[in-house]
C-alpha cells in the first residue's frame, strides 16, 4: 500500500501536512459546532472535534511509513540534492 501511495505521488511531507491540517481543522470544527448549534450542546461539538482529530495519528503514521519507504528507495533526499546543485551552480 505504501509503495502504491508513493508511486501515485504522495510523499511523507504531504502526509505530515495533512496531519497538522487535521489538528487545526479539529479545533475549528469544534468551535464552529459550538457556535452554529448552541442547542446541541458541548457533547456534539466534542464528537465532531474528536472525529476529525482522529485523522491526525493516521496521517502521521502514513508519513512515517512513507518516510521509511523513501529512505529505503533513496528518494527522501533526492529533491534536496537537486536544490544544492542548483545553488552551487549560481
Amino acid at each position: 500500500m505504501i509503495k502504491k501511495l508513493h508511486e501515485m505521488g504522495m510523499r511523507s511531507e504531504h502526509a505530515y501536512m495533512a496531519a497538522f491540517a487535521s489538528i487545526g481543522l479539529s479545533v475549528a470544527t469544534w468551535m464552529t459546532s459550538l457556535k452554529a448549534e448552541p442547542g446541541a450542546g458541548i457533547a456534539r461539538a466534542d464528537r465532531w472535534g474528536i472525529f476529525i482529530g482522529e485523522w491526525a495519528p493516521t496521517f502521521f503514521g502514513l508519513g512515517l511509513a512513507l518516510s521509511h519507504y523513501e529512505q529505503s528507495e533513496g528518494t527522501l533526499l533526492a529533491g534536496v540534492s537537486e536544490i544544492r546543485e542548483e545553488r552551487a551552480a549560481m
